[in-house]
């Protein structure tokens, strides 16, 4: 599946980014808790360079909380890194951020301010926290992915200094699998790609993972054994047919995708730690072969 979404304001912030980066003493990313690498901006590390990161897994309560800890745990393997669980029906847990972020910085002094950048992919809750942060509404919220255009400043008032960037994906997302789950999520417009697509491959997913979730959400007397005959049941069970008795797979998928987005099935993640090493060790193949590909194309054509 490729992903055709990539608007001129996220190039943009791209190359503002670089520029602020360099008067930025932390880096705050906001992944979603649900898909925590998928919703990683791969550029992130390039770009950061030996800057300190924390990374924020919001929306944790629409998340499997025994993952998110392994998540955490993975990420803070990792130098530079630390991780906080938020969602916006804890705000005290958002008020732990700003002591977070000077205790990453134990050499700046107490009268200095900080300066962070925020970021994080579209629809991943940035504007959320900034107002939680800040006491205040000063950035627009909304459930459509990319509502921040602009970066702005954002003074806290505390010695803390917030740079906000547009909600920003990257121009390709290599790992397929990847694409899908932040489909499933809703970081991406509707309108760039196809339901049913999305919905087949999350509910493989799901059939493996959360069986007792699906079976127990729409009623099912037995478990389906494929994403088809899961797609199917459900269409069945809320009437999602055409003329013949035919499935409507685009409304049935509909329908899987908004429970899911809105928490109905319950804490779910898509992904783990050992789902995502054998990925990358697939699409590192992926990546040789067609390195390969292009030499082999050349010496063709030299020969």
């Amino acid at each position: 599946m490729q992903i055709q979404w990539y608007p001129g304001h996220m190039y943009k912030a791209g190359k503002d980014i670089k520029k602020t980066l360099t008067h930025i003493d932390l880096i705050i990313e906001i992944i979603d808790a649900r898909l925590p690498f998928s919703s990683e901006n791969p550029k992130l590390a390039e770009l950061r360079g030996d800057k300190p990161c924390i990374k924020l897994l919001s929306k944790s309560d629409l998340a499997d909380e025994k993952l998110t800890l392994r998540w955490q745990d993975y990420f803070e393997k990792q130098r530079g890194i630390k991780t906080l669980a938020i969602s916006s029906l804890y705000p005290e847990k958002v008020k732990q951020i700003p002591a977070l972020c000077r205790k990453m910085l134990p050499l700046k002094a107490k009268d200095k301010t900080i300066h962070v950048l925020i970021m994080g992919i579209p629809n991943v809750g940035k504007s959320t926290l900034i107002n939680l942060l800040a006491d205040r509404t000063i950035a627009k919220t909304g459930n459509e992915p990319a509502v921040t255009k602009y970066q702005q400043r954002i003074d806290l008032k505390n010695g803390i200094v917030l740079f906000d960037t547009p909600g920003m994906m990257w121009p390709n997302v290599e790992n397929e699998n990847s694409g899908y789950r932040l489909a499933v999520t809703g970081a991406i417009k509707d309108t760039a790609l196809q339901h049913d697509d999305v919905a087949f491959f999350v509910a493989e997913y799901l059939l493996q993972a959360y069986p007792e979730r699906i079976q127990k959400r729409y009623e099912l007397t037995t478990l389906p054994t494929t994403e088809l005959e899961l797609l199917d049941a459900i269409g069945k069970r809320r009437g999602c047919l055409r003329a013949g008795k035919q499935i409507d797979y685009d409304k049935t998928a509909k329908i899987l995708l908004a429970e899911l987005r809105a928490g109905i099935l319950g804490k779910i993640t898509y992904e783990t730690p050992e789902m995502i090493e054998k990925e990358m060790i697939e699409l590192a193949i992926i990546r040789q072969q067609k390195v390969d590909k292009k030499q082999r194309k050349k010496k063709k054509v030299s020969a």
